[in-house]
């Protein structure tokens, strides 16, 4: 009987839907914008979340860097400066390495310019790729594989010789008739470099892509593309995740002595874990969802109002109505009941079409990012019960009015 009724309920509500289609459908999307507004900016931030756990934490949670300054990411009102120090000369990171016993892979690397055009024949890149000085084991610690050719050897290293590891993108513009790019000979910078080796595309990270990245050797680069302040890098990739944080204190000490920093001195390097920037920019991104549930809270809150209105407003048309199911038994609690499906089934409606149209909006930054396609089950649902929610608070004044007419002036009522 209770399930028979409630079905009528719901018939009841969508044939009034259907007779008042305008006002009811402008409603709908006023409560379907508030959800979009929620769901969309929300999924918007979880891909973003997840492209750049994947993409900054893509080297792996055992791996850190040791260089001269603090990272510089900033956000919302943060005002933080960078610290800077010193900058760490070659014989020092060399020294590192050769000190450095902890089981871990240990690479020294540094970066020669971010604005270099590179040549072959005709063909060139914008001048915007970064030209790096690295060693042999820089592709391990880095994240990046070898897609076709090898990596530097030992001697080449060592001698500076002319040879180069070049990204996707760069093979693209330097190779448009689709040739094969290893063994052929371009020019970066002053000099030729023989190909060696491509990189496996991992597209782009913030705006900064390591397709274009070339690497030649460090050697060679510190011949070609001298500077005064001239600052290397060292990564260290732990064999094990739980060998990390003895390393990074192993590293510590070892450099703290190689900088000759006094007992009771802060370090003048900084020591940086591979995933830190990914999880201070997911830090940051709380304050963008707190904005979307703002938005999202102040047009509920129209949508609400909007809501209410509309249902005061179909009492009134429906007086008589109201008065006919009275005189033929229909109970206080029948008619509230009544109004409160129909509020709850406008509010479902809106809802779903909100909930639907912000998984698509805040998919398509996934999109344009490269991210995968997010679902964000719990807003869903926290969206769900908030149009319920609303819905139900919209109803329960004009669902009362209804309940509380008299029958007899119901049926006179034009």
């Amino acid at each position: 009987m209770k399930n028979s009724l409630a079905f009528e309920n719901v018939r009841i509500s969508l044939e009034s839907i259907r007779s008042h289609l305008l006002r009811t459908v402008l409603t709908i999307l006023i409560i379907a914008f508030g959800i979009m507004a929620l769901v969309g900016i929300i999924t918007a931030t979880d891909s973003i979340k997840y492209y750049l756990t994947q993409n900054f934490s893509m080297m792996g949670s055992n791996t850190f860097t040791i260089r001269n300054r603090s990272m510089n990411v900033h956000m919302g009102g943060d005002n933080q400066v960078q610290k800077r120090y010193d900058p760490i000369t070659f014989s020092q990171a060399m020294e590192f390495k050769k000190r450095f016993d902890v089981p871990a892979n240990t690479a020294v690397f540094m970066f020669a310019s971010f604005g270099v055009t590179l040549k072959n024949g005709s063909n060139k890149t914008n001048p915007n790729t970064r030209v790096m000085g690295t060693d042999q084991d820089y592709i391990i610690t880095s994240g990046d594989e070898i897609e076709k050719g090898r990596n530097f050897s030992q001697n080449e290293i060592d001698e500076g010789l002319s040879v180069c590891i070049i990204g996707s993108e760069i093979v693209k513009s330097l190779f448009k008739n689709k040739e094969e790019p290893v063994g052929r000979v371009i020019s970066i910078g002053p000099g030729k470099y023989r190909i060696i080796g491509v990189l496996k595309s991992k597209g782009s990270s913030m705006g900064f892509s390591g397709d274009r990245n070339a690497m030649i050797p460090l050697n060679n680069c510190r011949k070609e593309f001298p500077r005064p302040n001239l600052s290397f890098n060292i990564n260290v990739m732990a064999k094990r995740p739980d060998l990390v944080d003895p390393a990074i204190g192993e590293a510590s000490g070892i450099f703290r002595s190689i900088r000759k920093v006094p007992v009771g001195i802060e370090n003048t390097f900084e020591i940086t874990k591979s995933d830190n920037i990914a999880k201070m920019l997911i830090e940051n991104i709380k304050y963008v969802t707190w904005a979307a549930t703002l938005i999202g809270a102040i047009t509920l809150i129209g949508a609400a109002i909007g809501l209410m209105n509309i249902m005061l407003v179909s009492v009134t048309e429906r007086t008589r109505e109201i008065g006919i199911r009275k005189a033929i038994g229909a109970t206080r609690r029948v008619i509230r009941n009544q109004f409160l499906v129909e509020s709850v089934v406008i509010g479902q409606l809106g809802g779903a079409l909100g909930i639907i149209l912000g998984i698509l909006i805040g998919n398509i930054m996934s999109l344009l990012i490269g991210s995968a396609f997010i679902i964000p089950w719990e807003w869903i649902l926290i969206g769900v019960v908030l149009c319920f929610g609303v819905a139900l608070l919209s109803g329960i004044v004009p669902a009362q009015k209804a309940a509380n007419l008299d029958p007899i002036e119901s049926l006179r009522y034009e």
